[in-house]
Formats: structure tokens, C-alpha cells, sequence
């Protein structure tokens, strides 16, 4: 039964998180060369995640009007915030694209990170929901520590990512377009697929 849950949880967890890894690959290739940047990640994802479990399991146990169903899309919104702001500053620093300064990696804050996970993970709560709803309380336990163990493995898979040479070359040239951008689709994705605002 454990081991079912066990093999049931991954194959949850990779289909839930797996595009998770070309934001946190972004994350890594705006903080290149800053000391720090994997533990900040590393923390961040973590806090956005538990975020995420907490909140399937409070819902899942019935406590409904804390989490409404239908304000889950609107977590899209953090992302799209977060992007927008990237795309200013990155508008805003546009002149000196050959500065060394503009080259170097920025800080990767960590509640950046947390943000950014609990608000993509909006998805993930409506699909743990249920899931945590036909289980029992054994088979919860059992899901939330296999999510946190592959929460490691997802951001080192990341970090593998973005620091092959090839890959890392081009999310450095093209980080400070990129990382807005995927922020702002992440954003405009789980709000439509949502129905947020009626779309």
C-alpha cells in the first residue's frame, strides 16, 4: 500500500512539477556567479512548496472557505506581476547591454522563488486535492515526504540545466528576456486555464 502511494506520488509530483525546471533553470541563470544562489533557490522552492501542500491538505480536510476552489487561478497573478517587473528593469537597463556589469548574475531573492513556486503550483493544488481527498491519512504522509524529497532532485536537475555550457550560454545572453517572459506566460496560463476574469 505505502510503496503503491510511493510510485503513485512520483509520477504525480513529475507530471505536476515538471515545468518547474525551466523556471527554476531561469532562476539559476539570474543568479550565475552570486554566492548563495543554489541555497536561496534551494529555500525558496521549498517554502512555495510547502505552501502548496499545506494548502491541499487544509483544503482537502474541508476547510473550503479558507481556499475557495475558484481563487486558486488567481495565484497566476503573482507570477505576471513578478514578470512584468522583471521586463521593466530589464527595459530600464537596456542601454549597456555590453557592460560587464549587465553580464554579471543578479541575487535571486528567496521569497522571489517561494512566490513564483506557490503561484505555479495553483495547478498542483487542484490536482492534490482530490487525490488527498480518496486517500487516507497514511497515504497523505506518505505523498507530502516523497514531494519533498523530489523537490531536491527537481532543483538540482534545474541547476544541471542551466549550467551545461551550451544551455548556460544562452540563458545568460537571453536571461533578461527570458525570465520575464516565462514569468508573464506562467502568469497569463494559470489565470485563463483557470478562468480567472472570465477568460
Amino acid at each position: 500500500m505505502i510503496l503503491s502511494s510511493v510510485l503513485q506520488a512520483i509520477g504525480l509530483f513529475i507530471a505536476t512539477n515538471i515545468d518547474d525546471i525551466i523556471v527554476l533553470s531561469l532562476f539559476f541563470a539570474r543568479g550565475a556567479g552570486q554566492r548563495g544562489t543554489t541555497s536561496r533557490i534551494i529555500a525558496g522552492q521549498y517554502l512555495g512548496f510547502v505552501g502548496i501542500l499545506g494548502a491541499a491538505v487544509v483544503v482537502s480536510l474541508g476547510a473550503g472557505a479558507f481556499l475557495p476552489q475558484e481563487t486558486i487561478p488567481y495565484f497566476g497573478l503573482i507570477p505576471l506581476v513578478l514578470g512584468l517587473w522583471a521586463a521593466w528593469g530589464a527595459w530600464q537597463g537596456n542601454d549597456d547591454d555590453d557592460d560587464d556589469a549587465v553580464l554579471e548574475g543578479k541575487n535571486v531573492a528567496v521569497w522571489t522563488v517561494a512566490a513564483v513556486t506557490f503561484a505555479n503550483g495553483g495547478d498542483n493544488i487542484g490536482v492534490y486535492v482530490p487525490v488527498f481527498l480518496s486517500v487516507g491519512p497514511g497515504a497523505v504522509v506518505a505523498y507530502c515526504v516523497v514531494f519533498l524529497l523530489l523537490v531536491a532532485v527537481l532543483v538540482m536537475l534545474a541547476k544541471f540545466v542551466a549550467t551545461r555550457r551550451p544551455i548556460a550560454e544562452v540563458l545568460e545572453r537571453w536571461e533578461h528576456v527570458l525570465f520575464p517572459v516565462v514569468l508573464i506566460g506562467l502568469g497569463i496560463v494559470i489565470l485563463v486555464s483557470g478562468g480567472a476574469f472570465g477568460l
